[in-house]
């Protein structure tokens, strides 16, 4: 699968991880933070601007919502981009591995 948005960046991978469960921005950004040890802050337009880019491409669609709240949910094909992702990721973590696996970096 090739897409313009491959490889995703740290942002939409968070963001389609955390859809792994539905939720709206707000908590998408507590469970960010959450996930990340507090290494990733997402401001809420960055976090606005890639969901809107996200429900463009199909990999993530409202779900309901809650009060004004839009919940967001992941597709069927945003969990075969971070399957793809995740394979990709797992290729270059194995190659870290060498002839010599007590070798560091």
């Amino acid at each position: 699968m090739k897409h313009p948005l491959l490889p995703l960046s740290e942002t939409m991978h968070y963001i389609l991880l955390a859809l792994r469960e539905p939720l709206h921005g707000y908590a998408v950004m507590q469970k960010i933070e959450e996930m990340s040890e507090g290494s990733v802050v997402l401001a809420a337009g960055t976090l606005y601007g890639a969901i809107e880019n996200l429900n463009k491409h199909g990999w993530i669609e409202p779900v309901g919502k809650s009060g004004r709240r839009k919940i967001y949910g992941i597709t069927a094909e945003g969990l075969n981009v971070l399957k793809v992702e995740q394979e990709r990721l797992l290729h270059i973590l194995s190659l870290y591995k060498g002839s010599d696996s007590d070798e560091k970096v």
